[in-house]
């Protein structure tokens, strides 16, 4: 029996490298251009590029992504780009007759300032979060994309995983384009190896985050290619509780062996004060994640060693 060809977007991105270091992985084609082979953002190639391919299924993890101070700084490019993207592989998908897609979200795309847990009935219900509006409203946009072609068309099925925040392999650790986790591992990194006695927490380090080890992830999407009809149109992929950033950050400090304080920057922009996903659905469709915190980080920490010894 021949495999399912599977066209993955975003292969060289922290989520797509997990999914193509997945053992699962391997029971699939799979088709995994780079931006190079393939810009996202040009919707006469992508339409083109799937006509002579014709996956059976897409994955779209593709994006342009940063933390808070790339999101304020660029906010034009995360809007334009990320909604060209989205645009682009949903409707060249419909007009090329391609009938599954599985849309990863993120859950940013969720109103700003709630403290429950975030169901997945919750979206486009209130005001997003400033420091990153311009991602937020183009992932809403390509999600809602996938469920208009749907309800137009039943025999196309879209839909949308919307993961908790995610740290591990394969993440960004620049600090100008990094994600909270990936940033203190570098920050703290850098500490111990200066010998500094202190490291600096924007904001006074109460706001809580949930932060998923990416390897989840990739198995969570495995699981959902295999799961595909049971899926409902939007669900959270999470952990489903919480911890403090200042929480992170020693937790980050005792993987690395960092002993000096935390100090606290109240000027500094710290976007949400709370986001947890409900993961309700998942857990009743028989999905949970499987590594520990500690472990997550050792292993990014693993990971970080040797790009920085490249």
């Amino acid at each position: 029996m021949p495999k399912k060809t599977i066209l993955l977007t975003g292969s060289g991105g922290m989520v797509g490298q997990n999914l193509l270091e997945h053992p699962g992985i391997s029971s699939y084609d799979i088709i995994s251009p780079r931006s190079n082979e393939l810009d996202l953002r040009n919707f006469e190639k992508v339409e083109n590029y799937l006509l002579k391919y014709k996956p059976e299924m897409i994955i779209h993890a593709a994006g342009k992504i940063g933390g808070i101070q790339a999101n304020l700084r660029e906010p034009v490019n995360f809007l334009v780009d990320n909604l060209d993207m989205g645009r682009n592989i949903v409707m060249a998908a419909y007009k090329s007759g391609i009938k599954k897609l599985i849309n990863i979200g993120s859950s940013c795309m969720y109103p700003a300032n709630i403290s429950e847990p975030l169901k997945e009935d919750m979206l486009m219900t209130g005001k997003l979060e400033e420091t990153n509006e311009g991602y937020s409203i183009a992932k809403l946009a390509t999600a809602r994309l996938c469920e208009y072609v749907s309800n137009e068309d039943s025999s196309f099925i879209y839909k949308t995983l919307i993961p908790c925040n995610l740290y591990g392999k394969f993440d960004k650790f620049q600090d100008d384009y990094s994600h909270l986790v990936a940033a203190v591992i570098h920050k703290v990194h850098q500490a111990k190896k200066n010998d500094a006695n202190e490291v600096e927490v924007w904001g006074d380090g109460m706001a809580r985050r949930e932060f998923m080890y990416a390897g989840d992830l990739a198995d969570a999407l495995i699981w959902s290619i295999n799961k595909f009809d049971e899926l409902p149109k939007y669900i959270n992929i999470g952990l489903g509780v919480d911890i403090t950033i200042d929480e992170y950050y020693k937790k980050v400090a005792k993987v690395i062996g960092f002993n000096g304080a935390l100090t606290h920057d109240t000027t500094k922009p710290v976007g949400m004060i709370r986001k947890v996903v409900n993961i309700d659905i998942q857990t009743k469709l028989g999905w949970h994640p499987k590594t520990s915190l500690e472990d997550g980080l050792q292993k990014t920490y693993e990971f970080y060693l040797k790009e920085m010894a490249k």
